[in-house]
């Protein structure tokens, strides 16, 4: 690995750092006094608008998304995307996460939408494209991945319970379950969820029983019931977390995406690369973190000396800095090995890093939150809401557990042989 930046990235760094003192930071409060005045929390404070039209004039728009259908490299800005490969966009998803809940949807790289992009640029049919992806590539509209559910262990794919049944004539399928957790689906601007179901609940092989189908919004028998809360917290910005239920939901065959059976493939194809961008900017979390507590350290004093010049302040500050540079070189060179030998050949790095970065970063900003005190907790600064979203990152796209699991599994692997 080059552990230097490419021209090209440094460039968009460079942009992006300029763009976050000018507009992102500054927009955090607007947003939150913006919100309290709006009919209803779920809708939108016209200071996204303005950061969403600030960064496409930048060109600091999609740059999660590769051209061409998965061709990385491909456009170099002309199409949709960036071009970017994995290892070229981490420092700049990075940079988003120090606003995990502004600046991603500034620039349109915010999950669920992201993966649901690439999703339906891998795996969806022309006329699927056509009709969701191109405006959700342009910011029009937003979209809910519908995987989980209440009544079923989820980290456990196989167990979920919906059904996507072929209707009497052929022309439909017909949607029936509960989902919760369904991320950005309170928002009124998500026009469309992609639901993972079960359409051979029977089949002799549980990773061909489910498959994937798009469910408009609108659709007769769609209830989106209630916000799910995260700590208390009901992340407006991101769209919050609901219980949705399909109620008999009947859409077109054509919805379904790839082939009936393909649901956990798919499914795995999206994690992937949806995984990695988590812990991309919960490296820009943490360092966000270091920050407020070198401000917080410097500028406090207790008992007669500044909390700078604590034994256990500095030690803090110290081992904080020494995890994110391990974290960060993991997470390049699991992008690195993305862009090289591809998703498969980076599976135990991909569960690596999904075991050890938001771990890590809980504890970096607990020891924030306990340097601020009282304001710790508070509203006034981002880490209790910071400190909420990282601690949901252990169970989000998978448990530590699973992927321990499964590490565990690819490493005994190699000495089977040898009993």
């Amino acid at each position: 690995m080059d552990f230097a930046f490419d021209a090209r990235t440094e460039e968009l760094r460079e942009r992006l750092l300029a763009f976050m003192d000018e507009y992102v930071y500054p927009a955090e409060p607007v947003a939150a006094e913006q919100r309290a005045r709006l009919a209803s929390p779920w809708d939108t404070p016209a200071v996204f608008g303005e950061l969403k039209a600030e960064a496409r004039r930048q060109g600091l728009w999609n740059l999660f998304f590769v051209d061409e259908h998965g061709s990385p490299g491909a456009g170099q800005g002309s199409g949709p995307g960036a071009g970017l490969t994995n290892l070229q966009y981490a420092p700049l998803a990075e940079i988003t996460g120090r606003s995990p809940h502004l600046a991603p949807m500034a620039t349109n790289c915010a999950a669920p939408d992201t993966g649901n992009m690439e999703l339906l640029a891998q795996f969806g049919s022309e006329e699927q494209r056509k009709q969701w992806l191109e405006p959700l590539l342009a910011g029009e509209i937003r979209s809910a991945f519908a995987m989980t559910e209440p009544e079923v262990a989820s980290s456990d794919a196989t167990n979920i319970e919906t059904r996507v049944e072929r209707s009497a004539d052929g022309d439909a399928y017909v949607v029936t379950g509960r989902k919760w957790f369904i991320s950005g689906a309170m928002n009124p601007d998500c026009k469309v969820f992609i639901v993972m179901g079960k359409t051979d609940p029977e089949g002799a092989d549980p990773r061909r029983q489910q498959s994937m189908i798009l469910v408009p919004r609108d659709t007769p028998g769609v209830e989106v019931r209630r916000a799910m809360t995260v700590y208390g917290f009901e992340d407006h910005e991101h769209g919050g977390h609901a219980e949705v239920v399909f109620d008999g939901a009947r859409v077109p065959a054509a919805n379904l995406i790839g082939e009936e059976g393909a649901g956990f493939a798919i499914a795995q194809a999206r994690l992937g690369p949806g995984r990695i961008h988590h812990c991309m900017r919960l490296i820009g979390m943490a360092e966000r973190a270091i920050e407020l507590m070198c401000r917080r350290a410097i500028g406090r004093t207790a008992f007669g000396k500044e909390l700078a010049a604590q034994g256990v302040v500095q030690n803090w500050i110290a081992d904080a800095r020494v995890t994110v540079e391990q974290l960060r070189l993991l997470v390049l060179k699991t992008a690195w090995l993305m862009d090289t030998v591809g998703n498969r050949g980076a599976h135990t790095e991909i569960q690596a890093i999904k075991i050890a970065t938001p771990r890590a970063v809980v504890g970096i900003l607990d020891q924030a939150v306990q340097l601020h005190g009282a304001g710790g907790v508070s509203q006034d600064f981002p880490l209790a809401e910071l400190w909420a979203a990282a601690r949901t990152l252990r169970l989000a796209d998978g448990p530590d557990e699973v992927h321990q699991r499964s590490l565990a599994h690819r490493e005994l692997k190699k000495y089977a042989g040898l009993r």
